[in-house]
């Protein structure tokens, strides 16, 4: 059994947090996945995981197709166009904060005269990624269908056509800062910036930030794998995780309840069915596989 022909799996990392972070966060899974393959599977001696953080989620999805990475962390939306175009196949989805589900939110400066979706006409708004579920996919969608906005032909393109400014930071946190500077009228991004001390605590959240809007029940992030994978190699990755232990996800010290644990805690089995409500959400924007391009 090989990966990308050579001694190593790939490991894709979108952009959620900073690299730093998931560097310390994600070793302790990735040793394990290495670690798993070889002692249940036949695979080349000294086959080893390497972790990669992409400059985003398209360039994680698009070194999927390429069959330059193999298996990858990733978000709903990126994910979904992922298996729109060929370029990844959804086997896994995380369990993070007590639920199978996550919220998008849209936050303004505690001092904005910004009240409802409908007051960023005219602003500067940031977006964590143009493949952003909580981050850009959900928020524009709102901006649009509630606010009344016309996003143009945003996450697409430059957002010259938009009645707002489109910023897009890199990340959520990127995001959140953008705001926490005063460079940004309001700013998309996952509600777990908001709820965690991923970037600021909670405490340090309510004295910038206040929440102009809100999204539930979006299906939290999957692990998708590399179509250019044989079907043993698919499995015995999607296995791994499942029969994974809890202590992969306690981050570099092992230790449980610390900072760098990772921010999802358990896995199940998952496919396209999963996140077609996200899909759907992009139908009715209007996006298809061209943001690729």
């Amino acid at each position: 059994m090989t990966f990308g022909g050579d001694n190593t799996v790939n490991f894709g990392l979108s952009p959620s947090v900073p690299q730093e972070d998931m560097e310390v966060q994600y070793s302790p899974l990735l040793d394990y996945v290495g670690t798993y393959l070889q002692g249940n599977h036949d695979v080349p001696g000294g086959l080893s995981v390497e972790g990669t953080v992409g400059s985003n989620y398209s360039a994680v999805i698009q070194s999927l197709g390429q069959g330059t990475t193999d298996v990858a962390e990733t978000g709903p939306f990126a994910a979904g166009l992922g298996v729109m175009t060929g370029n990844a196949e959804i086997v896994l989805q995380r369990y993070g904060y007590g639920s199978w589900e996550y919220t998008s939110i849209i936050a303004t400066p505690n001092d904005s005269d910004i009240t409802e979706l409908s007051d960023l006409s005219g602003k500067t708004v940031a977006f964590s990624d143009q493949l952003s579920t909580s981050g850009a996919l959900y928020p524009l969608y709102s901006m649009s269908n509630q606010g009344g906005l016309d996003v143009g032909e945003l996450p697409e393109g430059n957002g010259s056509q938009a009645e707002f400014e489109a910023r897009f930071a890199g990340g959520h946190v990127g995001s959140y800062t953008l705001l926490e500077q005063g460079q940004v009228d309001a700013a998309a991004m996952g509600g777990f910036v908001r709820d965690t001390k991923t970037g600021p605590t909670p405490e340090e959240w309510q004295e910038v930030a206040t929440t102009l809007h809100e999204d539930n029940g979006l299906p939290r992030a999957p692990i998708v794998v590399s179509p250019e994978l044989s079907e043993e190699a698919k499995t015995a990755v999607q296995n791994a995780f499942l029969e994974g232990p809890d202590d992969i996800y306690y981050g570099a010290d092992g230790e449980d309840g610390t900072d760098d644990d990772l921010w999802f805690g358990d896995v199940r089995e998952a496919g396209q069915a999963e996140y077609q409500s996200v899909i759907d959400v992009a139908g009715e924007l209007g996006i298809g596989t061209d943001i690729f391009e």
